[in-house]
């Protein structure tokens, strides 16, 4: 049988996948306030930049269409 599959003998049950989920999720280091904040301000950032790249793109090649076609 292929690495990573199951038959149905081999499945946990419910209870015991929640008590998994719980374990690995107490694992998982959260950012903090001041981290999650500085994450939202990168990422507000960088798709500004790229809406206004992608804008002035398609403002450009537009223009470049109507100049050759129009």
């Amino acid at each position: 049988m292929a690495e990573g599959t199951t038959t149905k003998s081999e499945r946990t049950s419910p209870l015991t996948f929640y008590r998994q989920v719980v374990a690995e999720l107490r694992k998982v280091v959260w950012p903090t306030q001041q981290e999650l904040v500085t994450y939202l301000i990168v990422v507000l950032v960088f798709v500004l930049v790229l809406i206004a790249y992608v804008s002035l793109l398609d403002l450009g090649l537009g223009k470049l269409v109507f100049k050759i076609f129009g």
